[in-house]
């Protein structure tokens, strides 16, 4: 009973959604401004869900897969067939309060805002190749050595930016520190590309099989680690280290923000033997929630 509440959670993408509502959680506590309504979340929430799913909403049969997530959808079949629609639904009936809600503000929200939206809406489109081929040929999960870094861009504008865009909407003009957010959507697009960049070592035989150059079919496991995870990782630290100097964070501010960089190191160094799928989506996602949570925990030190 453990394992199948474990597989739905992992499997079904619901704990996914969860790090997306932690980590733009993180962002307004670290910002110290105030938080967007519980409509918003929840439809951050619940699309995450959708759209994560989406990639494998097609799978009817394992074919003799041995992959345990593909076997998962090809069982649960049924479920994802309604499900999805229904979490369509939820995300329609939450998108239409907050329009009925907010449609004012929303008209007069500045340009800037706008083009951001715009933004990360053409990734999030363009990253399953939704836009129909006759218009324009590309889907950038096929992006090769790209993806990482495209999947940690979409990340980051949607726990980073995003927030500040529907707080606008929801509570008016507000003031943070510009340096500080971008810091921190900076921090945020390396973690969470290291991040997929460690999922992709579980994919491996799948992106060789399709030509997809990942950083883990071009050069191997051990020098993706080596010389790709563990490097952008120490730049992160010393980027942290230097940020923290010269704002003068509390020690115990930067402690806090620097367990999850510690924590990745010794996840990356241990990836040197294959885990199984589980492994990757508990430790290797778990490590975006640690980052939420030290980020919120050490914000409290901040005066």
């Amino acid at each position: 009973m453990g394992r199948k509440f474990v597989e739905f959670v992992f499997f079904g993408n619901y704990f996914v959604g969860t790090l997306a509502v932690a980590l733009s959680l993180e962002t307004l506590f670290q910002l110290q401004i105030h938080f967007n309504s519980i409509l918003y979340y929840s439809l951050l929430f619940f699309g995450t869900v959708m759209y994560y799913t989406y990639a494998y909403s097609g799978i009817t049969s394992a074919d003799n897969s041995i992959n345990p997530r593909t076997i998962w959808y090809a069982k649960h079949h049924n479920f994802i067939k309604w499900s999805q629609p229904a979490l369509l639904a939820i995300c329609g009936t939450l998108s239409l309060i907050l329009l009925c809600r907010y449609y004012e503000n929303i008209l007069r929200l500045p340009i800037a805002y706008w083009i951001l939206v715009s933004v990360i809406g053409l990734a999030a489109i363009l990253y399953y190749g939704l836009i129909p081929q006759s218009f324009i040929k590309l889907n950038l999960r096929n992006t090769g050595w790209l993806k990482a870094f495209i999947i940690g861009f979409v990340w980051a504008c949607c726990v980073n930016l995003l927030p500040l865009v529907v707080l606008q909407i929801e509570r008016g003009t507000y003031y943070i520190d510009p340096v500080f957010a971008l810091w921190l959507f900076m921090k945020n697009w390396m973690f969470c590309t290291v991040n997929a960049i460690m999922f992709d070592l579980k994919d491996y035989a799948d992106d060789s099989n399709q030509q997809l150059k990942t950083f883990v079919v071009r050069y191997g496991l051990q020098t993706t680690i080596f010389f790709v995870l563990i490097p952008l990782l120490t730049i992160g630290i010393v980027s942290l280290l230097l940020f923290a100097h010269f704002r003068h964070f509390k020690t115990i501010v930067l402690l806090f923000n620097l367990v999850p960089f510690m924590l990745m190191l010794i996840v990356a160094w241990s990836m040197l033997k294959h885990k199984n799928i589980l492994y990757y989506l508990i430790v290797i996602d778990g490590l975006l929630l640690v980052k939420a949570v030290c980020g919120i925990v050490g914000s409290q030190f901040i005066n």
